[in-house]
């Protein structure tokens, strides 16, 4: 079965006694937002025709239903996981607990909800 997401690697990590910085990118995002959610919510459902994005989990864990016209897959990320889902593949996300995400596009979405197009859930 072919992968429906693609998991990917930070660009650049530094740690010190002072903490640590996660570089996600440094190119080829055009859209970033912070996604807080509560703990027992569903999200997405949803499928983009010409945008790839983007997730890195700050905080807690997200299950994503992922479902394209190559197959169905479920998958859990945790705090650290950076993933990407391509276009034409509907995710659908539940958080068992809360959650902070980075959610990046390549090409914007727009305010008005420009490719966005909504699907049963998966």
């Amino acid at each position: 079965m072919a992968q429906l997401y693609k998991r990917l690697v930070v660009d650049f990590e530094h740690k010190d006694a002072r903490g640590k910085l996660s570089q996600l990118v440094h190119g080829g995002f055009n859209q970033v937002n912070v996604l807080e959610t509560r703990a027992g919510v569903t999200r997405g459902g949803h499928y983009h025709k010409i945008s790839r994005e983007a997730f890195f989990v700050v905080s807690g864990s997200v299950k994503v239903d992922l479902k394209n016209e190559f197959g169905n897959q479920t998958e859990i990320f945790h705090k650290g996981d950076f993933f990407m889902v391509s276009p034409f593949t509907v995710h659908c996300m539940y958080f068992p607990e809360d959650c902070v995400m980075v959610v990046l596009y390549d090409i914007p979405v727009g305010d008005g909800g420009e490719d966005i197009f909504y699907s049963d859930p998966v």
